[in-house]
Protein backbone atom coordinates (compact mmCIF):
# COMPACT_ATOMS: atom_id res chain seq x y z
CA UNK A 1 0.00 0.00 0.00
CA UNK A 2 2.63 2.52 0.63
CA UNK A 3 4.46 1.76 -2.32
CA UNK A 4 1.43 2.33 -4.66
CA UNK A 5 0.69 5.66 -2.68
CA UNK A 6 4.08 7.01 -3.54
CA UNK A 7 4.30 5.59 -7.41
CA UNK A 8 0.46 7.68 -7.43
CA UNK A 9 2.21 10.84 -5.74
CA UNK A 10 4.79 10.40 -7.98
CA UNK A 11 2.35 10.43 -11.13
CA UNK A 12 0.54 13.16 -9.97
CA UNK A 13 4.11 15.35 -9.19
CA UNK A 14 4.97 14.15 -12.97
CA UNK A 15 1.91 15.66 -14.26
CA UNK A 16 2.83 19.17 -12.24
CA UNK A 17 6.14 19.82 -13.32
CA UNK A 18 5.56 18.80 -16.52
CA UNK A 19 4.99 21.87 -18.62
CA UNK A 20 8.09 23.16 -17.24
CA UNK A 21 10.38 19.93 -17.26
CA UNK A 22 9.67 19.45 -20.84
CA UNK A 23 7.75 22.47 -22.36
CA UNK A 24 6.19 21.51 -25.96
CA UNK A 25 8.70 23.52 -28.98
CA UNK A 26 6.91 26.11 -31.10
CA UNK A 27 6.86 23.95 -33.64
CA UNK A 28 4.68 21.28 -32.12
CA UNK A 29 1.49 23.85 -31.43
CA UNK A 30 1.46 23.85 -35.13
CA UNK A 31 -1.68 22.44 -36.30
CA UNK A 32 -1.49 18.35 -37.30
CA UNK A 33 1.51 18.16 -35.27
CA UNK A 34 1.17 15.13 -32.72
CA UNK A 35 1.77 14.93 -29.26
CA UNK A 36 4.52 13.10 -29.48
CA UNK A 37 6.73 14.79 -32.46
CA UNK A 38 8.54 16.60 -30.36
CA UNK A 39 10.14 13.18 -28.93
CA UNK A 40 10.54 11.53 -32.07
CA UNK A 41 12.14 15.10 -33.55
CA UNK A 42 14.85 14.84 -30.35
CA UNK A 43 15.32 11.24 -30.83
CA UNK A 44 16.44 11.74 -34.65
CA UNK A 45 18.64 14.26 -33.89
CA UNK A 46 20.65 12.27 -31.25
CA UNK A 47 20.77 9.62 -33.70
CA UNK A 48 18.09 7.27 -32.72
CA UNK A 49 15.21 7.65 -35.31
CA UNK A 50 14.88 4.15 -35.03
CA UNK A 51 13.58 4.25 -31.51
CA UNK A 52 9.70 4.81 -31.64
CA UNK A 53 8.43 7.85 -29.33
CA UNK A 54 5.78 5.97 -27.43
CA UNK A 55 8.15 3.02 -26.22
CA UNK A 56 10.88 5.92 -25.47
CA UNK A 57 7.93 7.31 -23.33
CA UNK A 58 6.85 3.87 -21.64
CA UNK A 59 9.95 2.79 -21.14
CA UNK A 60 11.13 5.87 -19.39
CA UNK A 61 8.14 5.69 -17.38
CA UNK A 62 8.37 2.36 -16.06
CA UNK A 63 12.44 3.19 -15.22
CA UNK A 64 10.60 6.11 -13.00
CA UNK A 65 8.66 4.09 -11.24
CA UNK A 66 11.02 1.12 -10.72
CA UNK A 67 13.37 3.25 -9.01
CA UNK A 68 11.18 4.85 -7.13
CA UNK A 69 9.88 1.56 -5.82
CA UNK A 70 13.62 0.58 -4.79
CA UNK A 71 14.12 3.95 -2.95
CA UNK A 72 10.78 3.13 -1.11
CA UNK A 73 12.17 0.09 0.19
CA UNK A 74 15.46 1.54 0.61
CA UNK A 75 14.30 4.83 2.46
CA UNK A 76 10.75 4.28 3.49
CA UNK A 77 9.51 8.03 2.88
CA UNK A 78 6.75 8.55 0.13
CA UNK A 79 8.02 12.04 -1.00
CA UNK A 80 11.35 11.10 -0.98
CA UNK A 81 10.50 7.73 -3.10
CA UNK A 82 8.23 10.11 -5.49
CA UNK A 83 11.28 12.68 -6.16
CA UNK A 84 13.69 10.05 -6.92
CA UNK A 85 11.14 8.36 -9.48
CA UNK A 86 10.46 11.95 -11.37
CA UNK A 87 14.03 12.39 -11.86
CA UNK A 88 14.51 9.18 -12.96
CA UNK A 89 12.51 8.95 -15.10
CA UNK A 90 13.53 12.75 -16.23
CA UNK A 91 17.10 10.94 -16.79
CA UNK A 92 16.80 9.11 -20.10
CA UNK A 93 14.98 12.82 -21.99
CA UNK A 94 18.17 14.38 -20.29
CA UNK A 95 20.60 11.92 -21.50
CA UNK A 96 18.44 11.91 -25.01
CA UNK A 97 18.53 15.78 -25.02
CA UNK A 98 22.33 16.06 -23.96
CA UNK A 99 23.02 13.66 -27.00
CA UNK A 100 20.91 15.94 -29.23
CA UNK A 101 22.40 18.66 -28.42
CA UNK A 102 26.04 17.32 -28.63
CA UNK A 103 25.33 16.13 -32.23
CA UNK A 104 24.27 19.53 -33.06
CA UNK A 105 27.57 21.25 -32.36
CA UNK A 106 29.08 18.39 -34.36
CA UNK A 107 26.51 19.38 -37.40
CA UNK A 108 26.83 23.16 -36.71
CA UNK A 109 30.32 22.80 -36.79
CA UNK A 110 30.06 20.53 -39.79
CA UNK A 111 28.10 22.58 -41.73
CA UNK A 112 30.06 25.66 -43.41
CA UNK A 113 32.67 23.11 -44.84
CA UNK A 114 30.13 20.74 -45.94
CA UNK A 115 27.99 24.35 -48.00
CA UNK A 116 31.87 25.02 -49.33
CA UNK A 117 31.84 21.32 -50.61
CA UNK A 118 28.22 21.70 -52.01
CA UNK A 119 29.03 24.67 -53.92
CA UNK A 120 32.81 23.38 -55.65
CA UNK A 121 30.75 20.19 -56.95
CA UNK A 122 27.87 23.38 -58.28
CA UNK A 123 30.67 25.38 -59.43
CA UNK A 124 31.81 22.04 -61.53
CA UNK A 125 28.75 21.74 -63.47
CA UNK A 126 27.72 18.48 -61.57
CA UNK A 127 23.73 18.19 -61.26
CA UNK A 128 22.72 19.74 -58.25
CA UNK A 129 21.15 15.75 -57.19
CA UNK A 130 24.78 14.65 -57.76
CA UNK A 131 26.63 17.55 -55.77
CA UNK A 132 23.94 17.05 -53.03
CA UNK A 133 24.78 13.17 -53.06
CA UNK A 134 28.54 14.24 -52.87
CA UNK A 135 28.45 15.22 -49.36
CA UNK A 136 28.00 11.72 -48.46
CA UNK A 137 31.68 11.13 -48.43
CA UNK A 138 32.88 14.58 -46.88
CA UNK A 139 32.07 16.20 -43.17
CA UNK A 140 31.09 14.89 -39.84
CA UNK A 141 30.29 11.15 -39.55
CA UNK A 142 26.76 12.15 -37.77
CA UNK A 143 25.94 13.57 -41.37
CA UNK A 144 26.89 11.34 -43.93
CA UNK A 145 24.34 8.79 -43.61
CA UNK A 146 21.78 11.40 -44.72
CA UNK A 147 23.32 12.09 -47.16
CA UNK A 148 24.11 8.90 -48.61
CA UNK A 149 20.58 7.48 -48.13
CA UNK A 150 19.43 10.62 -50.52
CA UNK A 151 21.75 9.46 -53.00
CA UNK A 152 20.38 6.22 -53.01
CA UNK A 153 16.74 6.84 -53.16
CA UNK A 154 17.77 9.69 -55.96
CA UNK A 155 19.54 6.66 -57.88
CA UNK A 156 16.26 4.68 -56.93
CA UNK A 157 13.38 6.64 -58.08
CA UNK A 158 14.95 9.30 -59.71
CA UNK A 159 12.70 11.73 -58.06
CA UNK A 160 14.44 14.67 -56.32
CA UNK A 161 11.72 16.54 -54.43
CA UNK A 162 10.91 13.35 -52.09
CA UNK A 163 13.97 12.68 -51.47
CA UNK A 164 14.89 16.04 -50.54
CA UNK A 165 12.08 15.90 -47.62
CA UNK A 166 13.07 12.47 -46.37
CA UNK A 167 16.99 14.56 -46.43
CA UNK A 168 15.39 17.05 -44.33
CA UNK A 169 13.37 14.58 -41.64
CA UNK A 170 16.73 12.75 -41.25
CA UNK A 171 18.79 15.60 -40.45
CA UNK A 172 16.37 17.24 -38.46
CA UNK A 173 18.47 20.63 -38.09
CA UNK A 174 17.45 24.32 -38.83
CA UNK A 175 20.28 24.72 -40.88
CA UNK A 176 20.39 21.40 -43.00
CA UNK A 177 16.24 23.10 -43.65
CA UNK A 178 17.28 26.32 -44.92
CA UNK A 179 19.76 24.55 -47.12
CA UNK A 180 17.45 22.22 -48.72
CA UNK A 181 14.73 24.80 -49.15
CA UNK A 182 17.24 26.79 -51.34
CA UNK A 183 18.63 23.56 -52.86
CA UNK A 184 14.84 22.96 -53.74
CA UNK A 185 13.72 26.64 -54.61
CA UNK A 186 16.97 26.87 -57.16
CA UNK A 187 15.71 23.19 -58.71
CA UNK A 188 12.22 24.17 -59.66
CA UNK A 189 12.58 28.35 -60.07
CA UNK A 190 16.26 27.74 -61.93
CA UNK A 191 19.09 31.18 -61.11
CA UNK A 192 22.77 31.43 -61.15
CA UNK A 193 22.75 32.62 -58.10
CA UNK A 194 22.82 29.48 -56.37
CA UNK A 195 26.46 29.10 -55.37
CA UNK A 196 26.98 33.12 -54.15
CA UNK A 197 23.49 32.33 -52.11
CA UNK A 198 25.33 29.25 -50.61
CA UNK A 199 29.26 30.65 -50.00
CA UNK A 200 27.20 33.66 -48.38
CA UNK A 201 25.57 31.16 -46.08
CA UNK A 202 29.05 29.51 -45.39
CA UNK A 203 30.24 32.82 -44.03
CA UNK A 204 27.99 33.62 -42.03
CA UNK A 205 27.53 30.12 -40.30
CA UNK A 206 31.47 30.20 -39.36
CA UNK A 207 30.50 33.72 -37.62
CA UNK A 208 27.37 32.22 -35.72
CA UNK A 209 29.53 29.41 -35.03
CA UNK A 210 32.21 31.46 -33.42
CA UNK A 211 30.32 33.45 -31.63
CA UNK A 212 28.32 30.95 -30.22
CA UNK A 213 31.22 28.40 -29.37
CA UNK A 214 32.58 31.57 -26.97
CA UNK A 215 29.35 32.24 -25.42
CA UNK A 216 28.87 28.62 -24.57
CA UNK A 217 32.24 28.17 -22.88
CA UNK A 218 31.33 31.91 -20.77
CA UNK A 219 28.43 30.31 -19.68
CA UNK A 220 29.23 26.34 -19.45
CA UNK A 221 29.70 26.85 -15.26
CA UNK A 222 26.06 28.65 -15.05
CA UNK A 223 24.54 24.88 -15.98
CA UNK A 224 27.17 23.07 -13.85
CA UNK A 225 26.52 25.54 -10.84
CA UNK A 226 22.84 24.70 -11.49
CA UNK A 227 23.21 20.22 -11.42
CA UNK A 228 25.58 20.98 -8.61
CA UNK A 229 23.07 22.73 -6.25
CA UNK A 230 20.13 20.72 -7.14
CA UNK A 231 21.60 17.46 -6.77
CA UNK A 232 23.16 17.86 -3.47
CA UNK A 233 20.91 18.87 -1.06
CA UNK A 234 18.54 15.83 -2.79
CA UNK A 235 21.62 13.33 -2.17
CA UNK A 236 22.24 14.17 1.48
CA UNK A 237 18.43 13.74 2.12
CA UNK A 238 18.13 10.40 0.37
CA UNK A 239 21.55 9.02 2.69
CA UNK A 240 19.38 11.09 6.26
CA UNK A 241 16.17 8.87 4.92
CA UNK A 242 17.57 5.74 5.60
CA UNK A 243 17.86 6.50 9.92
CA UNK A 244 14.11 5.16 11.03
CA UNK A 245 13.50 8.49 13.07
CA UNK A 246 14.20 10.65 10.08
CA UNK A 247 11.99 8.49 7.73
CA UNK A 248 9.27 9.06 10.50
CA UNK A 249 9.50 12.43 10.52
CA UNK A 250 9.90 12.99 6.63
CA UNK A 251 6.28 10.96 6.36
CA UNK A 252 4.36 13.63 8.90
CA UNK A 253 2.30 16.06 7.19
CA UNK A 254 4.74 18.83 8.32
CA UNK A 255 7.57 17.11 7.08
CA UNK A 256 6.16 16.21 3.48
CA UNK A 257 5.10 19.22 3.08
CA UNK A 258 8.70 20.72 3.85
CA UNK A 259 9.57 18.51 1.17
CA UNK A 260 7.48 19.56 -1.29
CA UNK A 261 7.99 23.20 -0.69
CA UNK A 262 11.69 22.03 -1.56
CA UNK A 263 11.04 20.58 -4.50
CA UNK A 264 9.52 23.34 -5.77
CA UNK A 265 11.98 25.44 -5.01
CA UNK A 266 14.36 23.28 -6.46
CA UNK A 267 12.46 22.98 -9.39
CA UNK A 268 12.12 26.56 -9.99
CA UNK A 269 15.90 27.56 -8.84
CA UNK A 270 17.31 24.80 -11.50
CA UNK A 271 15.06 25.78 -14.48
CA UNK A 272 16.13 29.53 -13.87
CA UNK A 273 19.43 28.55 -13.53
CA UNK A 274 19.65 26.63 -16.96
CA UNK A 275 17.46 29.14 -18.65
CA UNK A 276 20.35 31.88 -18.10
CA UNK A 277 22.99 29.68 -18.79
CA UNK A 278 21.69 28.13 -21.68
CA UNK A 279 21.62 29.60 -25.52
CA UNK A 280 18.58 29.43 -27.36
CA UNK A 281 18.50 26.71 -30.03
CA UNK A 282 17.27 27.59 -33.63
CA UNK A 283 13.75 26.57 -34.36
CA UNK A 284 12.66 24.81 -37.55
CA UNK A 285 10.90 27.16 -39.24
CA UNK A 286 10.85 24.63 -42.36
CA UNK A 287 10.08 21.68 -40.55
Amino acid sequence: MTIAVGLLLGAGLVLGVSPWLWPRAAASKTRGRRPLDGVRDRLRQAGLGQVSAAVFVVVSVLFGVAVAAGVSAVAPVLAVAAVTGVVALAVPFAVVAARARSRRRARRAAWPDLVDHLVSALRAGRPLAESVGSLATVGAPETRQPFLLFEREVQSSGAVSPALDALKDRLADPVADRIVETLRMAREVGGSELPTVLRHLAASLRVELAVRSEAEARQSWVVSAARLGVAAPWIVLLLLSSRAEAASAYNSPLGLAVLGIGLGVTIVAYRLMVALGRLPEERRWFA
